[in-house]
């Protein structure tokens, strides 16, 4: 059994954790450099108020996943390395779209596990950007999820 409920303050070193496992797992194509780049990023938006955060949490309380939220974009999910591919990303995604309604996301175009995943959960590219938020050449894909 599966809980998802909002994120406490005292989840924020659990959601960097969860955050450099799931990258390192899942981005092959950043450098150790690049992931060292964006961890104090990470850490600021996971730990300010400026997203809606859920978090994906076991029986035992392990939390083994989390999405943040911005309206109805969807700005960030990542799962313990550990709970891919068994529904949680689908499940984290349902709730989300229970929410919000129809949902946006921007996806790295350079993890295609990840542009798979969103088109089965009904996403279509609608747009592509050469560089990511901070400037950086990892193209995005600009989805959205479609009724």
């Amino acid at each position: 059994m599966f809980t998802i409920r909002e994120a406490r303050p005292e989840d924020a070193s659990a959601l960097v954790d969860v955050w450099l496992r799931s990258v390192r797992a899942t981005h092959t194509f950043l450098t150790e450099d690049d992931v060292q780049f964006f961890l104090p990023l990470v850490r600021e938006s996971l730990s300010s108020e400026q997203l809606e955060l859920w978090v994906l949490s076991s029986d035992a309380n392990t939390l083994i996943g989390f999405m943040g939220l911005s309206g109805n974009s969807l700005e960030a999910m990542f799962l313990d390395p550990e709970h891919l591919r068994a529904g949680h990303g689908r499940r984290l995604v349902g709730h989300a779209r229970g929410l919000k309604g129809a949902l946006t996301v921007d996806v790295n175009e350079q993890n295609p596990a990840a542009v798979r995943f969103y088109e089965a959960c009904g996403f279509v590219v609608v747009g592509r950007s050469a560089l990511d938020s901070t400037g950086r050449p990892f193209p995005l894909l600009h989805m959205r999820q479609i009724d």
